[in-house]
């Protein structure tokens, strides 16, 4: 029964049979090809679903070795990489930011890495261009949720699509409907993602009005509403456009924090950042919490009136704070609701 993270409300227990855990688990190594000379890294959580299923129970089944790091250390990748020739890296975007900036980082250490694989967040374009360049590595982005023990959505390793979910894995279905009609969406549309498959749960453990928000039935298969918005392009590849819950409210403009924060990426001196709905007499504004590459001095109003010049200027952070760092999860995705709550906190 693994828990969900909580960043959109109480962490829930989401009920699995045996049966699932081995599904995503022997359908991920399936995927990504895994085999006895395969070597992963088991840097993720193994109590979060991801560093669960794509590491330890994926490692098993395959019979591929898996280098555990007891406690996050970006410092520590680069030695365990040379040390155990790692093939495959499992990490949120978070976790490569980290490991590119770590000081003692070596281009040798992915001599022999031939994946990098992982979720939760979109990698930054930026990053994704730098691994590609450098090393012939693209970031095989994928998909899942605790309620679905891990993966749901995975780019195929041959044919991905950047800051793309991928497409709905082995004997999985997965739609776009609208969130207050339950109307299927056509390709291109913004909708709910729905999902249908051997590895959704049985539901939410002594939740029951939780398991009746969170299903629907359609064509007499049981999906699992995911809360998340996003669109299915013309080949079936998903792309998430930010959960429901996390939407900023500008004068009745919807602005979704991962557009922004992909947008401001883009910036030469943004190391990383996270968007929130920040109190504002006319209701919510856009604040962005930035982390500066190191040796950078950039200022609010100069990363304002750059971010005014590629997005719409609603969009456009009203608010910029700079950070030494941003708060993590303990799967590592950055906590927007930690921060967004102490700044809804402050005295006004």
């Amino acid at each position: 029964m693994p828990y969900t993270s909580g960043t959109t409300g109480r962490p829930k227990a989401c009920m699995h049979p045996h049966a699932n855990a081995v599904f995503t688990a022997a359908a991920q190594a399936d995927w990504y090809g895994y085999d006895d000379a395969t070597v992963i890294s088991g840097f993720m959580p193994l109590f979060h679903v991801a560093g669960m299923q794509v590491s330890m129970n994926g490692g098993i089944v395959a019979a591929a070795s898996v280098v555990l790091m007891a406690r996050w250390d970006p410092g520590l990748v680069a030695p365990l990489f040379e040390r155990y020739a790692v093939t495959l890296w499992s990490a949120a975007p978070s976790m490569v930011v980290d490991v590119l900036h770590a000081p003692d980082f070596r281009e040798a250490a992915f001599a022999k890495l031939r994946i990098i694989t992982g979720g939760g967040s979109a990698m930054p374009a930026a990053v994704a261009e730098q691994l590609e360049r450098r090393w012939g590595l693209h970031f095989i982005e994928g998909y899942g949720l605790s309620e679905a023990i891990a993966a749901t959505h995975l780019n195929p390793p041959l044919r991905p699509k950047p800051q793309c979910l991928g497409i709905p894995i082995q004997c999985t279905e997965s739609r776009i409907i609208d969130p207050d009609t339950l109307a299927e969406l056509p390709p291109g549309a913004v909708g709910e993602i729905i999902i249908s498959g051997p590895q959704i749960m049985q539901g939410y453990w002594n939740r029951p009005g939780a398991d009746e928000e969170a299903f629907l039935e359609r064509e007499g298969r049981r999906f699992l509403r995911t809360g998340d918005l996003g669109r299915m392009d013309e080949e079936g590849y998903f792309f998430i456009v930010d959960r429901l819950k996390r939407m900023v409210n500008v004068n009745g403009n919807k602005v979704w924090p991962a557009e922004v924060e992909a947008l401001l990426y883009r910036h030469p001196d943004v190391q990383e950042c996270c968007i929130i709905a920040a109190p504002d007499p006319r209701g919510e504004a856009v604040k962005a919490f930035v982390v500066r590459r190191p040796g950078t001095t950039l200022e609010a109003a100069a990363l304002i009136a750059w971010a005014r010049g590629i997005m719409a200027s609603y969009k456009a952070p009203r608010l910029v704070e700079f950070v030494a760092s941003l708060p993590r999860s303990g799967s590592s995705k950055i906590d927007w609701r930690r921060l967004q709550e102490a700044e809804w906190a402050k005295p006004r």
